[in-house]
């Protein structure tokens, strides 16, 4: 079957995609490999979600319905548990090889593709704990699965390495099953989950935050009986005599997510070293022309409400370049991170496409009460604004008009800092 659109992800990325992508001159196909749309909002029971997109707090479930409602009446097609193996391109068409239980290994054929399948957790293997390996060591978000979704107490004796937002809100959640929940160990010197979820998740239940620590040793055989946490010093080298002893079952790791796009075999397309997705234009268009990703497929969001947010542009854009026959351009610019900024996004912009003012999205590295964002082109100075409150938990966002860029040369974006 051939499709004009094929959305690979049926979660808040892929659903908001779908709204804006939505056009009865369009043959759509969304594709999730779970049974039932939502994603991983449905294994997320606490609140917090929809303040910016409803103006109100929901549990992730809630928000799940909210943008399944938006969806359902359409005239697309959607195909649930179906993993989706491969992705291709030849002669200007996508090919999108996908397997499930009843059609077997098949192809879709499209003319573009938006990637919105979101992201994955590091594992034990990724950082490379020291130590035995019994099992009770696991991802927080697996745990969140297990207790949430199939009913299972994963542990009575709990510790948490890393301070993501998962782990944090695990570790309240462990705590109002009855777990003894020990503690919460991060290597860097401040923790890496929103200001709310460390009140509201660890200071509230009276759980310690361990800051410039790490687990240094895994004690157990056929199961976890506990572990050892060492702080490090500025180069994250552990500090000998700071070795503090836990008689734990149970080791959740919060210690990141990458983005989901390992199923691109077939298709190479340009990759950020900073976020581990593709590099995008401001149309969220990658170096494959017809090829959109968005939410945390594209980098890791601290809130679901900016997934939708990316994303609609994202459908709104594929839409535009379906119906208008829009393409890429080679007048490009690049957009950099300078001092105090982990990444930015878009990477690039297409001068080629109208528009007034582009909306900028990156991290900072370090902390700041005070400070200013200052945007660069080449030697001059184009923008500045003030900034309160920043951490690198927290992506920040700023709008740089189109008339303050009057050369070809790279944008970049620095922190500064103010006492």
């Amino acid at each position: 079957m051939k499709y004009d659109l094929i959305i690979i992800g049926g979660g808040a990325a892929g659903l908001a995609a779908l709204k804006s992508a939505y056009d009865p001159n369009l043959n759509i196909l969304l594709v999730e490999r779970e049974k039932t749309l939502g994603g991983i909002l449905k294994q997320c029971i606490h609140n917090g979600f929809g303040i910016h997109k409803y103006k109100e707090e929901l549990t992730g479930p809630e928000y799940a319905v909210r943008g399944i409602n938006d969806v359902e009446d359409l005239d697309v097609d959607v195909v649930t548990d179906t993993t989706v193996i491969d992705v291709k391109k030849e002669n200007g068409q996508f090919s999108v090889r996908m397997t499930n239980t009843v059609d077997g290994d098949h192809e879709r054929e499209a003319k573009a593709v938006i990637l919105g399948s979101g992201c994955y957790e590091r594992t034990r293997g990724a950082i490379q704990l020291p130590g035995t390996r019994p099992a009770g060591i696991m991802p927080a978000g697996s745990a969140q699965r297990y207790l949430n979704l199939e009913g299972y107490m994963v542990g009575k004796k709990v510790f948490i390495l890393g301070s993501g937002d998962i782990g944090l809100i695990m570790a309240r959640r462990m705590k109002l099953e009855g777990a003894d929940v020990k503690g919460v160990a991060e290597i860097m010197p401040y923790s890496n989950g929103l200001t709310r979820n460390i009140v509201q998740c660890l200071h509230d239940f009276d759980i310690p935050l361990y800051l410039s620590h790490t687990v240094s040793d895994i004690r157990g055989k056929s199961t976890l009986e506990g572990i050892t946490i060492n702080e490090v010093d500025d180069e994250f080298q552990m500090i000998e005599g700071t070795e503090k002893h836990f008689d734990v079952d149970t080791l959740l790791l919060s210690v990141g997510l990458i983005p989901d796009v390992n199923m691109f075999e077939s298709l190479t397309f340009d990759m950020s070293r900073k976020t581990n997705g593709a590099i995008v234009d401001q149309n969220y268009q990658t170096s494959v022309e017809g090829l959109f990703a968005c939410g945390n497929a594209l980098h890791v969001h601290d809130l679901v409400d900016f997934v939708s947010e990316e994303s609609e542009k994202a459908g709104a854009a594929a839409k535009e370049y379906l119906l208008k026959n829009k393409r890429k351009s080679d007048k490009t610019i690049d957009l950099e991170p300078s001092n105090n900024v982990g990444y930015v996004l878009p990477q690039k912009l297409d001068m080629s496409d109208e528009f007034d003012k582009v909306e900028v999205s990156f991290r900072v590295t370090t902390r700041g009460d005070k400070g200013v964002f200052v945007v660069h082109q080449g030697e001059q100075e184009i923008m500045t604004k003030k900034a309160r409150f920043v951490m690198p938990a927290e992506m920040e966002k700023l709008k740089i008009k189109r008339e303050l860029i009057d050369t070809d040369e790279p944008i970049s974006i620095r922190f500064e800092v103010k006492e």
